[in-house]
């Protein structure tokens, strides 16, 4: 089964990066700089910050679904980053993690989900889309349990 796995859109987080440290505060949302490798993992690229590199840290509505599952949670963006988006490719940042997939449907109720290693996500993509009623995917880094990227049928 085909797939396609997307990072948020760069254009949605443009602005944040003009802002002063006291307005990033405002909106809940600091400045970071890497300080490890592997440890800061930008949600538009699917890559993981070098240390050295800025990052914002911020709260996220990934989930804006009017349903019980309506969620938000802290992700890292890099400023100057692309839209990650590709067809039955998975990014290294994905590979190296432990993930949980959560199966939505139209309505973004809940219908399954499980925990895979990241060298393992295929065969779980593949069985959450068997169900004719899942319509789309939300991968997130199963340990601190933030948003990493949406999987849809292609």
């Amino acid at each position: 089964m085909s797939f396609r796995i997307t990072g948020l859109p760069a254009a949605a987080f443009a602005d944040l990066f003009t802002l002063s440290d006291e307005e990033l505060a405002q909106r809940r949302a600091v400045r970071v700089v890497a300080d490890q490798p592997h440890g800061y993992p930008c949600r538009i690229s699917l890559t993981d910050a070098e240390p050295g590199q800025s990052l914002i840290l911020l709260n996220y509505e990934h989930q804006p679904a009017d349903s019980p599952f309506r969620s938000t949670h802290a992700i890292y963006i890099r400023e100057g980053q692309q839209q990650y988006d590709r067809m039955d490719e998975v990014p290294d940042q994905l590979r190296r993690r432990l993930l949980s997939v959560r199966g939505f449907d139209a309505s973004g109720m809940l219908r399954d989900a499980d925990v895979a290693q990241g060298t393992a996500l295929e065969p779980l993509i593949e069985r959450l889309f068997e169900d004719e009623q899942v319509a789309y995917l939300h991968i997130h880094m199963a340990r601190p349990g933030c948003y990493a990227a949406r999987v849809d049928r292609a």
